[in-house]
């Protein structure tokens, strides 16, 4: 079978995400546990930024499907010495089956990357979107509730990388909602609003973007929200900490915005206690956060499957 990559959920059919979403669910369920679809493979794992889940969710789950990894640092390959990154895929493809990487820097880097036909290229977090961060979310909920159909998601905070992930990710499942509300200044660009609305609009699915904090939605399944400073980068307004305040996701909002004690509190990770959420919501009884945290390796499993194997569910 031939390499797929994995750079943007743009890129992804509406039966590819569905794939996908499925094949993390049926893994979490504990079906597929004995599978060895990787056997002989070998992964590397190329990560210029700090993480802690990614990293070791894709690391763990190559171990699990019988591959092998090597790990890259952000200095180990001679990117750093001046040599070109189509060379250095090249090379690497020789050795090689896929190459799972985080920067913080655009996606041009990574398509630059998967110029060659011989190695899958992984996003594993860009500076545009975190596309297997979206995976997880939605295998999250849809264990939960057991559909994504007529899910609305309320996502409060920055519009950041996960955001724009999860966007991509409603607008490419029939009939889900996502409503982002964030500070003015901190939204998605409107290039991608652009974007996802248009590809949201051939499936019924629904994304709404707006700024103000008392015009939350209600009955919503899903609460949202993300560290105001994405991978710990400062912003440059001395006043942001101001206009993120009122975006924190606290007891009173998720009594506010709930449908019923069924409704769930998600999180991408690491947070910032305090801020973005309260104490008491991330270790309330509407939280799901750390099993959303454990569907990351489920999902880094089910992307490697697709990118290599051809996997398909049966």
């Amino acid at each position: 079978m031939p390499i797929k990559h994995l750079l943007s959920l743009a890129d992804l059919k509406p039966e590819d995400l569905t794939h996908l979403v499925n094949r993390s669910v049926e893994t979490a369920a504990g079906q597929t546990n004995d599978r060895k679809n990787l056997a002989g493979k070998v992964i590397g794992v190329y990560f210029k930024k700090p993480s802690t889940r990614t990293r070791t969710s894709f690391s763990v789950g190559a171990l699990k499907l019988g591959a092998q990894i090597i790990a890259y640092g952000p200095n180990d390959l001679q990117v750093v010495t001046g040599e070109t990154l189509e060379d250095t895929a090249l090379a690497l493809s020789g050795y090689l089956n896929a190459l799972v990487i985080r920067t913080n820097e655009s996606i041009i880097e990574m398509r630059a990357l998967a110029g060659q036909d011989e190695m899958a290229i992984i996003n594993a977090m860009s500076e545009n979107e975190h596309p297997s961060q979206a995976i997880a979310d939605l295998s999250t909920i849809k264990e939960r509730f057991g559909r994504l159909a007529n899910i609305h998601v309320l996502y409060l905070g920055e519009g950041n990388n996960t955001a724009a992930a999860l966007a991509w990710a409603t607008a490419l499942t029939p009939k889900m909602k996502i409503t982002f509300v964030t500070p003015s200044g901190y939204g998605l660009s409107e290039s991608t609003l652009e974007m996802v609305r248009e590809c949201a609009s051939r499936r019924g699915a629904t994304i709404e973007h707006q700024h103000e904090i008392d015009k939350l939605p209600r009955n919503v399944d899903a609460v949202y929200t993300s560290r105001w400073q994405t991978m710990g980068t400062p912003h440059t307004d001395p006043q942001w900490r101001e206009k993120f305040g009122p975006y924190s996701v606290t007891p009173a909002l998720m009594h506010q915005v709930s449908k019923s004690a069924n409704t769930i509190f998600l999180h991408d990770l690491p947070a910032v206690r305090g801020e973005e959420a309260a104490v008491e919501v991330l270790n309330g009884p509407q939280s799901l956060v750390w099993r959303q945290a454990r569907h990351k390796l489920f999902s880094a499993m089910a992307i490697m499957e697709w990118c290599l194997s051809g996997d398909r569910m049966h």
